[in-house]
C-alpha cells in the first residue's frame, strides 16, 4: 500500500516557508516597545522572531544570570541597531522602561508573578508554557488579563502550526469517525544518569532571585541551565513540559474544556539522580464523550513503536497520528484504503512554529481580538498537566469540577492548587 500526502508540497513551497522569519509579518509601521525576561535559549528563540518580524524595539533584557544576559545584549546588538538596558530584577525593569509587550521565558514558577505584574504594568504578555506551577495561579493570570484588557499569549505554538490545524480539521470533519479515545506520548530514551554534587553558585548568578518564591535550596549544576523542568519545585515534570502541548491539541479537538476524574500512577523506576520528577507516569483522564491518557517515560525510546511522539485518536474509521518531526497520519480501518499523510512545516532552530504564532500575537494586539493561544486556552491546558500531577501526588484519583475549579469533597487536594510562598514574594490570589 502507497502512502498518499494529504497536502501536496513542492520544493519551492517549502523553501518559501522556510523563508518566514526573513518575512515582516507586522502589519503597520509602529514597533512594540519590547522587553525579555528570561533571555536563555528559549527567550532569545521568541525575541528572535520577534524582532524579525519587524514588530519590536527591544527595549530591556531580564536574566539573573550575567552569563545568558551577556549573550543575549551580544545577539540584540549584532542583529540591530536596538541598545537594550539590563536588569536583574523585573519590578525595577517594569517600572523603568514601562514597556509594551512583555516576553516571559523564565522557568515555569516564575510565570504567574511577571506576567501578571507586566499586564498590571499596561504591557501585552507572551508568555511561556506552561503558564504556572499551580492551578490558582492560572486562574489570576486569567484574571490579571481581563481586567487589564492586555493581550496574553501563550507560547503553545503548536496552536499555529500547519500541520497541526489540518490535523484538527481533519479531526473535526468526522473523517476518522467517532472518536471514544485518544492517547497522548512522549517517550524518550534519555542517556544514564548521575547524582551531581552540589555546587557554589556560580559568579553573576543571582540564585536566591533565580528561585524566588519556591524554596530555596542549594545550587545544583543540574538545575540551571535547562534542568530545572524534572525538580518539582520549580516545575511539574515531563506532563508539565511536552504534555501541555498535547493536551492543548486534545482541548482544541474537542468541545469540552475540562475532564471530570483524574487518576495518575507512575514512579521512579530507573532514574538515579538528583531530579524528583517521575520518570515515567500515566494519566487518565474521564470527559463526558471520551477518556484521555497521557504516558511518558525518561527511559527506553522502543524503536518498534511507530511514533515516540505526539497523539492517537482512536475513531470508528481509523486511527488518527497527530505528531510534531512526523506530521499527521491517518490510518483507515479499511486496509483498502490509503493511508492519508501530511508532513511537518516547521521553522528551525528547534523545530518549531514561533514566527506564526507571534504574527497572531502582533494581530490580536492591534485589532483587540483573541489570540489563538489565549491565556484561558493555556491554562486549561495547563490545568490538565497539574492535576495528573496532583492526583500522582496523593496517589488516588480526584473528582474535578471544572466550572468552579475546585476538588470535589477533598480538603487535602484542594489545598494542593495552590503553594506558600517563600517571603518576601505574596502569592497571586
Amino acid at each position: 500500500m502507497e502512502r498518499r500526502t494529504f497536502v501536496k508540497k513542492s520544493s519551492m513551497a517549502s523553501l518559501a516557508f522556510s523563508a518566514l522569519p526573513l518575512i515582516n509579518l507586522h502589519s503597520k509601521a509602529k514597533k512594540y516597545k519590547t522587553a525579555l525576561i528570561g533571555s536563555g535559549w528559549w527567550g532569545m528563540n521568541i525575541l528572535r522572531f520577534a524582532m524579525a518580524s519587524g514588530s519590536s524595539k527591544v527595549i530591556a533584557l531580564c536574566d539573573v544570570d550575567n552569563k545568558q544576559l551577556s549573550a543575549a545584549i551580544s545577539e540584540v546588538n549584532k542583529l540591530s541597531s536596538d541598545k537594550p538596558k539590563t536588569y536583574k530584577d523585573y519590578r525595577e525593569l517594569l517600572q523603568k522602561e514601562k514597556p509594551e509587550i512583555v516576553i516571559v521565558a523564565t522557568p515555569d514558577h516564575w510565570h504567574p508573578l511577571i506576567a501578571i505584574a507586566a499586564v498590571n504594568a499596561g504591557a501585552h504578555v507572551y508568555v511561556e508554557k506552561p503558564v504556572g506551577h499551580t492551578i490558582r495561579e492560572g486562574i489570576a493570570m486569567v484574571k490579571a488579563a481581563r481586567d487589564t484588557g492586555k493581550v496574553m499569549q501563550v507560547g503553545l505554538h503548536r496552536h499555529v502550526s500547519p500541520h497541526n490545524m489540518s490535523g484538527i480539521e481533519f479531526l473535526k470533519s468526522g473523517k476518522a469517525g467517532k472518536i471514544g479515545m485518544v492517547s497522548s506520548f512522549v517517550h524518550y530514551g534519555y542517556h544514564d544518569s548521575k547524582p551531581v554534587p552540589d555546587a557554589e553558585v556560580p559568579e553573576g548568578l543571582d540564585w536566591n532571585m533565580w528561585c524566588g518564591p519556591a524554596p530555596l535550596v542549594p545550587y545544583n549544576p543540574s538545575m540551571h541551565p535547562k534542568g530545572f523542568r524534572q525538580f518539582l519545585n520549580y516545575a511539574n515534570g515531563q506532563a508539565g513540559d511536552w504534555g501541555v502541548h498535547w493536551f492543548d491539541q486534545i482541548l482544541w479537538w474537542t468541545e469540552e474544556n475540562y475532564p471530570k476524574s483524574v487518576h495518575s500512577t507512575g514512579g521512579r523506576a530507573v532514574r538515579n539522580d538528583n531530579t524528583d520528577a517521575p520518570d515515567h507516569q500515566i494519566i487518565t483522564y474521564e470527559f463526558e464523550s471520551f477518556t484521555a491518557t497521557w504516558e511518558h517515560r525518561l527511559f527506553s525510546a522502543n524503536p518498534s513503536e511507530k511514533h515516540n511522539i505526539g497523539i492517537y485518536f482512536y475513531g470508528t474509521e481509523g486511527i488518527f497520528h497527530m505528531g510534531w518531526l512526523d506530521g499527521w497520519t491517518f490510518y483507515p480501518s479499511n486496509k483498502n484504503k490509503e493511508i492519508i499523510h501530511q508532513d511537518h512545516q516547521l521553522h528551525e532552530p528547534d523545530s518549531q512554529n514561533i514566527p506564526e504564532l507571534w504574527a497572531d500575537f502582533m494581530q490580536s494586539i492591534e485589532n483587540n481580538k483573541t489570540p489563538a493561544a489565549d491565556i484561558q486556552q493555556g491554562h486549561y491546558a495547563t490545568n490538565m498537566s497539574l492535576l495528573g500531577m496532583l492526583s500522582y501526588k496523593l496517589g488516588r484519583s480526584i473528582s474535578w469540577d471544572g466550572k468552579k475549579e475546585i476538588i470535589h469533597n477533598d480538603e487535602e487536594a484542594n489545598k494542593l492548587l495552590s503553594r506558600a510562598y517563600r517571603d518576601p514574594w505574596q502569592y497571586p490570589v
